[in-house]
């Protein structure tokens, strides 16, 4: 299998949260826990590798040379989900998206403002006076499949970046290192939605954050908490 270079992240490397929410795919449990170990590489074979052990089934994807790009296996919460945004919140959250006038990846598969409608998914989350970021979004039609739903990688994707916002990618360059993950009810392409994202913590160079999508009437279609690394932005140009 490869991964598409239309769903990068960095320029040349895989967006984060696709790369893990394929990994979490793989897996298939309710709640994964995927972890990159190196930039997802584009357009290159990988290969799929599952151990299974007595806690789950573990899953790596491997480089030809036998690199672990990533694993995943199911994983649990360690935090309350954040609240559903307000259509006021959210409609505050976009117009102020900070990536509009400085982004680290404006190609990014997810939050880029480089990419056009269908193209990137174009989830842009901004802060707003609760001291999250927040977001209405309506996924194009591009990304639905055949029954109009989003597939796990991409819901994944959407659920990743608000993360990265919320610890103010802005302020420093970071990279998605893990995410825990549960996708409640797939998005259907045209719907409108809600994104939120929080910062709950800073230890050095690691960000923990939690994000979440919901409809516009407050059903929760999926979670997740990350880990953020801050990287050296000019390694990933």
């Amino acid at each position: 299998m490869t991964i598409a270079a239309r769903f990068n992240g960095p320029d040349h490397s895989g967006n984060g949260g696709y790369v893990a929410g394929m990994l979490g795919a793989e897996v298939g449990t309710d709640v994964v826990t995927s972890t990159l170990r190196i930039p997802p590489p584009l357009d290159v074979p990988l290969s799929w590798e599952h151990d299974s052990h007595h806690d789950g089934e573990l899953v790596r994807l491997l480089t030809a040379g036998g690199a672990v790009v990533g694993e995943a296996s199911p994983g649990g919460f360690a935090r309350v989900v954040p609240a559903a945004p307000g259509a006021d919140e959210a409609r505050a959250g976009l117009a102020a998206y900070k990536g509009h006038l400085q982004h680290p990846f404006d190609r990014c598969f997810t939050c880029g403002t480089a990419r056009t409608d269908g193209d990137g998914l174009r989830l842009f989350t901004g802060p707003t006076a609760t001291g999250r970021v927040a977001g209405s979004w309506t996924p194009h039609d591009a990304f639905g499949g055949d029954d109009g739903r989003l597939d796990v990688p991409t819901t994944w994707a959407a659920l990743d970046c608000p993360g990265g916002w919320a610890a103010d990618f802005t302020a420093q360059t970071m990279v998605l290192g893990r995410m825990t993950a549960q996708v409640l009810r797939a998005p259907v392409a045209g719907e409108p939605l809600l994104s939120v994202g929080e910062l709950r913590e800073r230890d050095g160079r690691k960000f923990a954050t939690d994000t979440a999508l919901y409809t516009r009437a407050g059903e929760l279609l999926g979670r997740a908490e990350q880990v953020w690394i801050q990287v050296d932005p000019a390694a990933f140009h």
